[in-house]
Order: C-alpha cells, then sequence, then structure tokens
C-alpha cells in the first residue's frame, strides 16, 4: 500500500499520454493565455475588497502588501512555468505533484484545486449577482427578493447564519447556466468571450487609475503603516505585529488577506493541452499575466489611499465611494460595468480550469475515466465534467452562503503553490537530464523562497482557515481511501493488477498481447 502511496508517475508516460488522439484541440496562443491569466486574476476584488483590507488591515502599506504577495506569485510562477513546459498537459499542480511527490500527494492537490475553483466559482457567481443587482435599479428594474439572494446567509460580525426572504439568487444561477454552455461549446469561443471581458474591465482599471491619479493628496498617506509592518501568528498564537478584533493586522497580513486576488494565474497551466505551442505559450501567459496584474493592483491602492484618508475608506464599495467623494458620482455606473465584466470572465476561467483537473485525474483512474475523461467529440472539451461542475456551482451560488467558504480558497491556493515550489526541486533531482524548454532561473534559491513566502502567508492568516483546510482534507482522503486508490491506474505500474478491459494509465487501451509486456516493462 505505501508503495501505491507514495509512487511518482514517471515523466516518460506524461510525454506519452500527450500522443493520444483522445486530446484537447491545441488553438491558444501567447495573448490568449495571457488575457486568461489576467481574466482570472482581476475581478470585483480590485474594486471592493482592495477598499475593505486597506480600511481594515493594512492602511496606505496596502499597497506593499500586494507587492509582497506578487512577488510570492512570481516565485511559484515560475516554478510553475518549468512543469508546464516541460508536460504541457492538462491538471496543473496535480500532475506535477503525481510526477515528484507520488499518488497521495498528488490527490491532496487535485482535491484542493477542486476546492479553488469549484467553490470559489460559486464565490464568484455571488458577487456577480452582488454588482448585476446594482445596476438594475439605475434602469428602473427592482427584482423581488424572493430571486434575488439565498434563503440564508452567512453573517461575518456575528459569527452564524441568517435566514433571509430569498428563495433563490437567480442572477447568480443565469449567470453560471449561461458560462457553461459557453464552456461546453468550445476553447476558442470561450477565449474569445473572456478577451472581451477582459478589455472592457482593463480599460476600466485604467480609467481608475488615469483620473484618480489628478484627486490624490500625499497627506493621506500619513501613517503609511498605522497598523504596522507584521501580521504573523501560528496557530493563533501571535508572533509579530498587532492583533485586532482577534485577527492579525499589518502589512503582513493584508499580503495574506489580499492573496486571493491573485489566484487564477495557475490555472493558464491547466490550459497547457489546449496551447498552440505550450512550451513557449504558456510560461509567457503565466508570468505575462502576473506581472500586468501586480502593477494594476498596486496603481489601483496607490489612487485609493491617496484619494480618501485610509480610515475613511468604504468597506463595502471603496473606489466607486471614493469617486463620489471627489464629486465624480457618475464614475460609479463605469465601475458597476467593469465589476459586472470583470466577475464574468473570473467565473468563465475559474470554471474551465475545475474540469481539466478532474479530467487529469481521471485519466489515472482517480475518479470516473468514463464520465470525467470524456472529451466531446466535436467541440473537443470535457462536456461532461464542465456541465456537472456548471451545475455543482449554480445549486452553490444560488442557494448557500458560499461566501463563508471564502478564506478557504487562500489557504487551499499557497498549499498547491508550496507544494510545486517543492516539485521543482525534487524534479530538477531526480530527472536532471529531462528536456527543459522553459527552466525556473536561480534554482534552489527561487524555489525555496517560494516556500517560504507561501508559508510565512499561510501562517498570516486566521487559525480557523487551517481547522477548514485540515477538514476539506480530510473529507477527500476518505474519498481517496473508499474509492481512488483501489481504481488507480498507478496499480498497473506497481504490477498489482490489469484491468480486464485493459485499460492502461491515461486512458489508452492496450491490446491482450501487450499486456504483459506492459506490465514487466512499468515495474
Amino acid at each position: 500500500m505505501a508503495s501505491q502511496l507514495f509512487a511518482r508517475k514517471p515523466l516518460s508516460v506524461l510525454l506519452e499520454e500527450m500522443k493520444g488522439e483522445h486530446r484537447l484541440r491545441r488553438v491558444l496562443g501567447p495573448i490568449q493565455l495571457t488575457a486568461l491569466g489576467v481574466g482570472a486574476i482581476i475581478g470585483a476584488g480590485i474594486f471592493v475588497a482592495t477598499g475593505a483590507a486597506a480600511h481594515n488591515v493594512g492602511g496606505p502599506a496596502l499597497m506593499i502588501s500586494y507587492v509582497v504577495a506578487g512577488i510570492t506569485c512570481v516565485f511559484a510562477a515560475l516554478c510553475y512555468a518549468e512543469f508546464a513546459s516541460m508536460a504541457p498537459v492538462a491538471g496543473s499542480a496535480f500532475t506535477y505533484a503525481y510526477a515528484t511527490l507520488g499518488e497521495l500527494f498528488a490527490w491532496i492537490i487535485g482535491w484542493d484545486l477542486v476546492l479553488e475553483y469549484a467553490v470559489g466559482s460559486a464565490t464568484v457567481a455571488n458577487g456577480w449577482s452582488s454588482f448585476f443587482q446594482s445596476l438594475l435599479p439605475k434602469m428602473g428594474i427592482n427584482l423581488p427578493e424572493a430571486i434575488s439572494k439565498p434563503p440564508i446567509i452567512y453573517d461575518a460580525v456575528a459569527g452564524h447564519f441568517v435566514r433571509t426572504h430569498g428563495v433563490v439568487n437567480l442572477p447568480a444561477v443565469v449567470i453560471v447556466l449561461i458560462v457553461t454552455a459557453i464552456l461546453v461549446k468550445g476553447i476558442q469561443e470561450s477565449a474569445s468571450f473572456n478577451a472581451t471581458m477582459v478589455c472592457i474591465k482593463i480599460a476600466a482599471v485604467l480609467f481608475v487609475i488615469l483620473v484618480g491619479a489628478f484627486f490624490i493628496n500625499s497627506a493621506n498617506w500619513q501613517p503609511f503603516a498605522p497598523y504596522g509592518w507584521g501580521g504573523l501568528n501560528l496557530f493563533g498564537k501571535n508572533i509579530w505585529g498587532e492583533v485586532v478584533g482577534g485577527r492579525p493586522v499589518g502589512m503582513l497580513a493584508g499580503a495574506a488577506i489580499i492573496f486571493f486576488a491573485y489566484i487564477g494565474f495557475d490555472s493558464v497551466s491547466t490550459h497547457a493541452e489546449e496551447a498552440r505551442r505550450p512550451n513557449r505559450d504558456v510560461p509567457i501567459g503565466i508570468v505575462a499575466s502576473l506581472l500586468i496584474c501586480t502593477v494594476l493592483y498596486v496603481l489601483v491602492v496607490i489612487v485609493l489611499t491617496g484619494m480618501v484618508k485610509y480610515t475613511q475608506i468604504d468597506t463595502g464599495a471603496g473606489v466607486s465611494v471614493a469617486f463620489k467623494s471627489v464629486g465624480l458620482q457618475w464614475a460609479e455606473v463605469i465601475i458597476a460595468i467593469a465589476g459586472v465584466a470583470g466577475i464574468t470572465s473570473v467565473l468563465l476561467v475559474m470554471m474551465l480550469s475545475a474540469p481539466r483537473v478532474f479530467l487529469a485525474m481521471a485519466r489515472d483512474g482517480l475518479v470516473p475515466p468514463s464520465f470525467f475523461a470524456d472529451v466531446h467529440p466535436r467541440f473537443r472539451t470535457p462536456w461532461k465534467s464542465t456541465m456537472l461542475v456548471g451545475a455543482f456551482v449554480a445549486t452553490g451560488a444560488g442557494l448557500l452562503p458560499i461566501d463563508a467558504l471564502l478564506e478557504m480558497t487562500n489557504i487551499g491556493t499557497l498549499f498547491a503553490f508550496t507544494i510545486v515550489c517543492a516539485a521543482v526541486l525534487i524534479m530538477r533531482r531526480t530527472n536532471p537530464d529531462a528536456e527543459r524548454p522553459f527552466r525556473c532561473p536561480f534554482v534552489p534559491v527561487v524555489p525555496i523562497l517560494g516556500i517560504i513566502m507561501c508559508l510565512v502567508l499561510m501562517f498570516s492568516l486566521p487559525w480557523p482557515n487551517w481547522l477548514r483546510l485540515i477538514g476539506w482534507l480530510l473529507i477527500g482522503l476518505v474519498i481517496y481511501f473508499t474509492y481512488s486508490r483501489h481504481r488507480s491506474f498507478m496499480r498497473h505500474y506497481l504490477g498489482e493488477e490489469i484491468s480486464e478491459h485493459g485499460i492502461s494509465p491515461g486512458g489508452a487501451m492496450v491490446s491482450d498481447v501487450d499486456k504483459d509486456t506492459s506490465v514487466a516493462e512499468k515495474r
């Protein structure tokens, strides 16, 4: 049993899997991949969460928080880029962990990515509904409460769930169904739709930066770090910095809280199998999207904290209220439209990524291949899993207080980044001669710094996040030991069994004549 848990998937097998007929369609170039990355990263959070974090956690020093979080992501991004160029197949961190750390770690990361993309998508759909409903009254439309919110919501201040007069958050359900239909239709159509949404929100972000720059008052940046520079805690025990209301505050705590704003660049690697020249285009898409978004984030914080004193920033709609305070009320419409477009592209990319993680897991037998590895013969998309994810996200967004789980995505993603950075170090030792079209620079310094910074941010989050992460992983381990371990194709490599239908790792069929030879070779 232990040999299977830590058995690694050979790099040669990953490369062989790229040659099968049942692959995804390679249609994405560097611009489209970069747009997918930007589409996943920049959402309504830049207009909403930035204000709340500046007011409650970091003050003007939040601009440094974004730099720290961005640098952490750069280290992880360089590691992602090396793996994506070596093995341009679907699966992202799941595939990389399988090749370096073994099956058990791969399952944990795959389960972690499901949390990031599926639960994150439901949360994003809720945000889309809020922005969309803020636009309707300006057109004289007001939705009945029964179809405008879920039946229960989570009151963060009171710390418990509260019943509402709502029945279903209908706008959230509708946008999820529309995005699901686009995703089933094809990756090229999805990428084109995403590019349109990205152009709209980038234009709005540039508007905020360029117009807001004329209203900056440098006196608002004093004091620059009112909550200090720390925020490090260890499972609830404060190590460095201040604690307000039981939560760590300071520049470092701000970096951990706003880290979710960067979640999404890793989704570019899940589309490596659909890139025209993955060895070159995927690293470009990962690094370029991350650098673009970091610059935009920092500039928005500079403008926001310069326009309004951090103590007066509105925590619900920081940017909109900041423009109102200087007499530009009409900017609220532009920001709301940008919010709708921004969240739409985030939702599209996150829902695009989740089925591709399932696809990689199914090709290794960890989830049912007949369902999750089924690629549509015409559209060349994992259509069944896309529809399943769409149904899950629509249900969560329409009926559940899914925003209560949002902070789980932060710690889960940081955990995945830590594993990828460690995997680069391991792969350099286990496969030193493997072809690396893109090489992470300054190894082992960059991966080690990536591991350290990810762990620091993980320990800068409130300790209940650790409890939620452990709970989620325990659920995943139950599924692994009751289903996945017994059906994993890795058992073939270990010579423990061959399926009676002759299914080989990766989902390819092998003939009866080749069975014995195949098993002997893989032993």
